[in-house]
Protein backbone atom coordinates (compact mmCIF):
# COMPACT_ATOMS: atom_id res chain seq x y z
CA UNK A 1 0.00 0.00 0.00
CA UNK A 2 1.25 3.44 -0.95
CA UNK A 3 -0.11 6.94 -0.44
CA UNK A 4 1.46 10.24 -1.47
CA UNK A 5 -0.43 13.46 -0.79
CA UNK A 6 0.70 17.05 -0.66
CA UNK A 7 0.22 19.36 2.31
CA UNK A 8 -3.09 20.62 0.93
CA UNK A 9 -4.27 17.03 1.28
CA UNK A 10 -3.68 16.84 5.03
CA UNK A 11 -7.42 16.80 5.83
CA UNK A 12 -7.93 13.68 3.76
CA UNK A 13 -4.82 11.60 4.47
CA UNK A 14 -6.42 9.67 7.35
CA UNK A 15 -9.49 8.73 5.30
CA UNK A 16 -7.36 7.56 2.37
CA UNK A 17 -5.08 5.52 4.63
CA UNK A 18 -8.03 3.87 6.35
CA UNK A 19 -9.54 2.88 3.01
CA UNK A 20 -6.29 1.29 1.88
CA UNK A 21 -5.85 -0.53 5.21
CA UNK A 22 -9.32 -2.02 4.80
CA UNK A 23 -8.38 -3.46 1.40
CA UNK A 24 -10.18 -0.66 -0.39
CA UNK A 25 -9.44 0.21 -4.00
CA UNK A 26 -6.93 2.92 -4.80
CA UNK A 27 -9.61 4.89 -6.66
CA UNK A 28 -11.84 4.85 -3.58
CA UNK A 29 -8.99 5.97 -1.34
CA UNK A 30 -8.21 8.83 -3.73
CA UNK A 31 -11.82 9.98 -3.93
CA UNK A 32 -12.50 9.77 -0.19
CA UNK A 33 -9.27 11.56 0.67
CA UNK A 34 -9.95 14.41 -1.73
CA UNK A 35 -13.60 14.72 -0.66
CA UNK A 36 -12.41 15.39 2.89
CA UNK A 37 -10.21 18.20 1.59
CA UNK A 38 -12.93 19.66 -0.63
CA UNK A 39 -15.26 20.18 2.34
CA UNK A 40 -12.54 21.67 4.59
CA UNK A 41 -12.71 25.48 4.28
CA UNK A 42 -9.39 25.90 6.10
CA UNK A 43 -7.44 24.74 3.03
CA UNK A 44 -8.38 27.84 1.06
CA UNK A 45 -7.37 26.58 -2.39
CA UNK A 46 -9.65 23.56 -2.86
CA UNK A 47 -13.43 23.25 -2.90
CA UNK A 48 -15.39 24.96 -0.12
CA UNK A 49 -13.64 28.17 0.89
CA UNK A 50 -11.45 28.18 -2.20
CA UNK A 51 -10.39 31.54 -3.58
CA UNK A 52 -12.90 32.90 -6.12
CA UNK A 53 -12.22 34.19 -9.62
CA UNK A 54 -12.20 37.91 -10.46
CA UNK A 55 -16.01 37.97 -10.48
CA UNK A 56 -16.19 36.48 -6.99
CA UNK A 57 -17.28 33.02 -8.14
CA UNK A 58 -15.63 29.79 -6.98
CA UNK A 59 -14.84 27.60 -10.00
CA UNK A 60 -13.51 24.14 -9.20
CA UNK A 61 -11.38 21.79 -11.30
CA UNK A 62 -10.66 18.10 -10.66
CA UNK A 63 -9.51 14.94 -12.38
CA UNK A 64 -9.06 11.29 -11.52
CA UNK A 65 -7.24 8.47 -13.34
CA UNK A 66 -7.22 4.69 -13.09
CA UNK A 67 -3.72 3.32 -13.63
CA UNK A 68 -5.02 -0.13 -14.59
CA UNK A 69 -7.03 0.96 -17.62
CA UNK A 70 -5.86 4.55 -18.23
CA UNK A 71 -9.50 5.64 -17.91
CA UNK A 72 -9.91 9.25 -16.83
CA UNK A 73 -12.56 11.72 -15.81
CA UNK A 74 -12.25 15.47 -15.36
CA UNK A 75 -14.32 18.59 -14.74
CA UNK A 76 -13.34 22.22 -15.13
CA UNK A 77 -14.86 25.53 -14.03
CA UNK A 78 -17.54 23.68 -12.05
CA UNK A 79 -19.67 26.02 -9.94
CA UNK A 80 -22.05 25.25 -7.11
CA UNK A 81 -21.05 21.68 -6.22
CA UNK A 82 -19.01 20.55 -3.23
CA UNK A 83 -17.13 17.50 -4.54
CA UNK A 84 -15.62 18.12 -7.94
CA UNK A 85 -13.55 14.92 -7.67
CA UNK A 86 -16.68 12.79 -7.35
CA UNK A 87 -18.23 14.46 -10.39
CA UNK A 88 -14.99 13.76 -12.28
CA UNK A 89 -15.15 10.10 -11.29
CA UNK A 90 -18.73 9.83 -12.52
CA UNK A 91 -17.67 11.39 -15.82
CA UNK A 92 -15.17 8.54 -16.11
CA UNK A 93 -17.67 5.85 -15.15
CA UNK A 94 -20.93 7.01 -16.73
CA UNK A 95 -20.15 9.02 -19.85
CA UNK A 96 -18.46 8.31 -23.18
CA UNK A 97 -16.47 11.49 -22.53
CA UNK A 98 -13.42 12.25 -20.40
CA UNK A 99 -13.83 15.97 -19.69
CA UNK A 100 -16.74 18.32 -18.97
CA UNK A 101 -16.52 22.05 -18.26
CA UNK A 102 -18.66 24.95 -17.13
CA UNK A 103 -22.40 24.70 -17.59
CA UNK A 104 -22.14 21.17 -18.95
CA UNK A 105 -20.22 20.00 -15.90
CA UNK A 106 -22.79 21.60 -13.60
CA UNK A 107 -25.66 20.07 -15.55
CA UNK A 108 -24.10 16.61 -15.23
CA UNK A 109 -23.44 17.18 -11.51
CA UNK A 110 -27.13 17.88 -11.04
CA UNK A 111 -28.08 14.83 -13.10
CA UNK A 112 -26.06 12.51 -10.86
CA UNK A 113 -27.39 14.27 -7.73
CA UNK A 114 -23.98 15.50 -6.61
CA UNK A 115 -23.90 17.57 -3.42
CA UNK A 116 -24.82 21.15 -4.27
CA UNK A 117 -23.41 23.89 -2.03
CA UNK A 118 -22.64 27.61 -1.95
CA UNK A 119 -18.85 27.47 -2.29
CA UNK A 120 -17.91 31.06 -1.43
CA UNK A 121 -17.36 31.36 2.32
CA UNK A 122 -17.52 34.59 4.30
CA UNK A 123 -13.76 34.52 4.90
CA UNK A 124 -12.98 34.03 1.21
CA UNK A 125 -15.36 36.85 0.25
CA UNK A 126 -13.78 39.19 2.81
CA UNK A 127 -10.31 38.53 1.42
CA UNK A 128 -11.58 38.89 -2.15
CA UNK A 129 -13.21 42.25 -1.37
CA UNK A 130 -10.09 43.49 0.42
CA UNK A 131 -7.91 42.65 -2.57
CA UNK A 132 -10.22 44.51 -4.93
CA UNK A 133 -10.31 47.64 -2.81
CA UNK A 134 -6.50 47.58 -2.84
CA UNK A 135 -5.92 46.86 -6.55
CA UNK A 136 -8.90 48.01 -8.61
CA UNK A 137 -9.31 51.63 -9.67
CA UNK A 138 -12.13 53.68 -8.24
CA UNK A 139 -13.74 53.77 -11.69
CA UNK A 140 -13.57 49.97 -11.94
CA UNK A 141 -15.16 49.62 -8.54
CA UNK A 142 -17.93 51.99 -9.61
CA UNK A 143 -18.57 50.18 -12.92
CA UNK A 144 -18.11 46.65 -11.58
CA UNK A 145 -18.53 44.04 -13.08
CA UNK A 146 -18.67 45.66 -16.53
CA UNK A 147 -14.95 46.37 -16.71
CA UNK A 148 -11.93 44.81 -18.48
CA UNK A 149 -10.41 42.04 -16.36
CA UNK A 150 -7.17 41.11 -18.16
CA UNK A 151 -4.93 43.57 -16.33
CA UNK A 152 -6.32 42.53 -12.95
CA UNK A 153 -5.69 38.87 -13.84
CA UNK A 154 -2.01 39.68 -14.44
CA UNK A 155 -1.82 41.64 -11.20
CA UNK A 156 -3.11 38.66 -9.25
CA UNK A 157 -0.95 36.15 -11.15
CA UNK A 158 2.24 38.01 -10.23
CA UNK A 159 1.61 37.62 -6.51
CA UNK A 160 3.40 34.91 -4.53
CA UNK A 161 1.29 31.75 -4.70
CA UNK A 162 0.14 30.27 -1.42
CA UNK A 163 -1.03 26.66 -1.49
CA UNK A 164 -2.58 25.03 -4.50
CA UNK A 165 -4.12 21.86 -5.88
CA UNK A 166 -4.61 18.90 -3.56
CA UNK A 167 -2.84 15.80 -4.86
CA UNK A 168 -3.38 12.13 -3.99
CA UNK A 169 -1.49 9.22 -5.57
CA UNK A 170 -2.11 5.70 -4.26
CA UNK A 171 -1.41 1.99 -4.72
CA UNK A 172 -3.80 -0.47 -3.08
CA UNK A 173 -3.22 -3.97 -1.66
CA UNK A 174 -3.99 -5.51 -5.06
CA UNK A 175 -1.22 -3.43 -6.62
CA UNK A 176 -3.56 -1.10 -8.52
CA UNK A 177 -2.44 2.51 -8.89
CA UNK A 178 -4.64 5.60 -9.15
CA UNK A 179 -4.40 9.34 -8.79
CA UNK A 180 -6.60 12.35 -8.34
CA UNK A 181 -6.36 16.13 -7.99
CA UNK A 182 -8.78 18.89 -7.06
CA UNK A 183 -8.45 22.68 -6.97
CA UNK A 184 -10.40 25.92 -6.93
CA UNK A 185 -7.69 27.24 -9.24
CA UNK A 186 -5.59 30.36 -9.06
CA UNK A 187 -6.93 33.07 -6.77
CA UNK A 188 -8.65 35.87 -8.68
CA UNK A 189 -8.20 34.13 -12.03
CA UNK A 190 -9.92 35.30 -15.18
CA UNK A 191 -13.38 33.62 -15.24
CA UNK A 192 -13.23 30.32 -17.09
CA UNK A 193 -9.49 29.84 -16.60
CA UNK A 194 -8.43 26.20 -16.43
CA UNK A 195 -5.14 25.24 -14.87
CA UNK A 196 -3.36 21.92 -15.23
CA UNK A 197 -5.45 20.09 -12.63
CA UNK A 198 -8.27 18.88 -14.92
CA UNK A 199 -6.00 18.34 -17.92
CA UNK A 200 -4.83 14.74 -18.08
CA UNK A 201 -1.14 14.64 -18.96
CA UNK A 202 -0.48 18.13 -17.63
CA UNK A 203 -1.54 18.08 -13.98
CA UNK A 204 -2.14 14.34 -13.57
CA UNK A 205 -1.08 11.12 -15.25
CA UNK A 206 -1.14 7.55 -13.95
CA UNK A 207 0.03 4.38 -15.66
CA UNK A 208 0.20 1.46 -13.27
CA UNK A 209 2.91 -0.20 -15.35
CA UNK A 210 5.33 2.68 -14.81
CA UNK A 211 4.24 5.24 -12.21
CA UNK A 212 2.16 8.28 -11.43
CA UNK A 213 2.66 12.03 -11.32
CA UNK A 214 0.67 15.12 -10.36
CA UNK A 215 1.58 18.81 -10.25
CA UNK A 216 0.61 21.96 -8.43
CA UNK A 217 1.24 25.71 -8.46
CA UNK A 218 1.80 27.36 -11.90
CA UNK A 219 -0.47 25.18 -14.02
CA UNK A 220 0.02 27.22 -17.18
CA UNK A 221 3.59 25.91 -17.28
CA UNK A 222 2.64 22.26 -16.67
CA UNK A 223 0.17 22.52 -19.54
CA UNK A 224 2.87 23.81 -21.90
CA UNK A 225 5.32 20.99 -21.15
CA UNK A 226 2.74 18.23 -20.40
CA UNK A 227 4.64 17.67 -17.16
CA UNK A 228 2.79 14.77 -15.54
CA UNK A 229 2.85 12.66 -18.70
CA UNK A 230 6.49 13.56 -19.27
CA UNK A 231 7.49 12.23 -15.85
CA UNK A 232 5.66 8.92 -16.34
CA UNK A 233 6.99 8.50 -19.88
CA UNK A 234 10.56 9.01 -18.67
CA UNK A 235 10.00 6.30 -16.05
CA UNK A 236 8.61 4.09 -18.83
CA UNK A 237 11.91 4.53 -20.64
CA UNK A 238 13.82 3.41 -17.54
CA UNK A 239 14.50 6.62 -15.61
CA UNK A 240 14.31 6.58 -11.83
CA UNK A 241 11.50 8.61 -10.30
CA UNK A 242 14.06 11.23 -9.24
CA UNK A 243 15.63 11.48 -12.69
CA UNK A 244 12.22 11.63 -14.34
CA UNK A 245 11.17 14.56 -12.15
CA UNK A 246 14.46 16.32 -12.84
CA UNK A 247 13.98 15.85 -16.57
CA UNK A 248 10.51 17.33 -16.46
CA UNK A 249 11.75 20.18 -14.25
CA UNK A 250 14.40 21.12 -16.79
CA UNK A 251 11.67 21.34 -19.45
CA UNK A 252 9.72 23.70 -17.19
CA UNK A 253 12.75 25.85 -16.49
CA UNK A 254 13.48 26.15 -20.20
CA UNK A 255 10.31 28.23 -20.65
CA UNK A 256 11.21 31.90 -21.06
CA UNK A 257 7.95 33.68 -21.91
CA UNK A 258 4.38 33.70 -20.69
CA UNK A 259 3.19 33.30 -17.13
CA UNK A 260 6.13 31.78 -15.25
CA UNK A 261 6.44 30.60 -11.65
CA UNK A 262 7.20 27.60 -9.49
CA UNK A 263 5.81 24.12 -10.15
CA UNK A 264 5.84 21.33 -7.57
CA UNK A 265 6.04 17.84 -9.09
CA UNK A 266 4.84 14.82 -7.07
CA UNK A 267 5.58 11.33 -8.37
CA UNK A 268 5.81 7.66 -7.47
CA UNK A 269 7.32 4.85 -9.55
CA UNK A 270 5.71 1.46 -10.05
CA UNK A 271 7.18 0.24 -6.74
CA UNK A 272 5.74 3.26 -4.96
CA UNK A 273 9.03 5.09 -4.41
CA UNK A 274 8.18 8.79 -4.01
CA UNK A 275 9.90 11.96 -5.15
CA UNK A 276 8.72 15.56 -4.80
CA UNK A 277 10.53 18.41 -6.55
CA UNK A 278 9.91 22.18 -6.69
CA UNK A 279 11.26 24.23 -9.57
CA UNK A 280 11.44 27.48 -7.62
CA UNK A 281 10.49 29.31 -4.43
CA UNK A 282 7.39 28.06 -2.62
CA UNK A 283 5.76 28.90 0.70
CA UNK A 284 7.31 27.53 3.87
CA UNK A 285 4.37 25.19 4.48
CA UNK A 286 4.63 23.38 1.12
CA UNK A 287 5.27 19.72 1.85
CA UNK A 288 4.01 16.21 1.42
CA UNK A 289 2.74 13.14 3.32
CA UNK A 290 4.01 9.68 2.33
CA UNK A 291 2.80 6.34 3.72
CA UNK A 292 3.88 2.86 2.66
CA UNK A 293 1.60 0.87 4.94
CA UNK A 294 4.36 -0.06 7.38
CA UNK A 295 3.66 2.60 10.01
CA UNK A 296 0.67 4.09 11.75
CA UNK A 297 1.41 7.61 10.55
CA UNK A 298 2.74 8.96 7.25
CA UNK A 299 6.18 10.47 6.85
CA UNK A 300 6.13 14.22 6.28
CA UNK A 301 8.69 15.93 4.09
CA UNK A 302 9.62 18.98 2.06
CA UNK A 303 10.27 18.97 -1.68
CA UNK A 304 13.72 18.99 -3.17
CA UNK A 305 14.47 22.21 -5.04
CA UNK A 306 15.73 22.86 -8.54
CA UNK A 307 15.84 26.56 -9.37
CA UNK A 308 17.98 26.63 -12.54
CA UNK A 309 18.83 24.15 -15.26
CA UNK A 310 21.76 22.17 -13.96
CA UNK A 311 21.15 22.74 -10.27
CA UNK A 312 21.47 19.82 -7.88
CA UNK A 313 18.69 20.00 -5.26
CA UNK A 314 20.84 18.22 -2.69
Amino acid sequence: MILLANEEGRSGVAAAMQTLRQSGAALDAIELGIRAVEKDPSIGTVGLGGAPNLLGEVECDASIMDGRTLETGAVGALKGYLHAVSVARKVMERLPHAFLVGEGAARFAGEIEAVAAPMLTADAKTEHDRWFREHASSQSLEDWPNVPLAELAWTSAKEVMKGGTTIFLAVDQAGNMAGGVSSSGAARKYPGRLGDSPIIGAGLYVDGRHGACACTHTGEMSIRTVTAHSVVQQMKRGATVSDACHGAAHDLLSLKKGHLGSVVIHAIDREGTPFVLATGPVADDVGYHYWDGSANEPIQGRPAFLTRAGDDPS
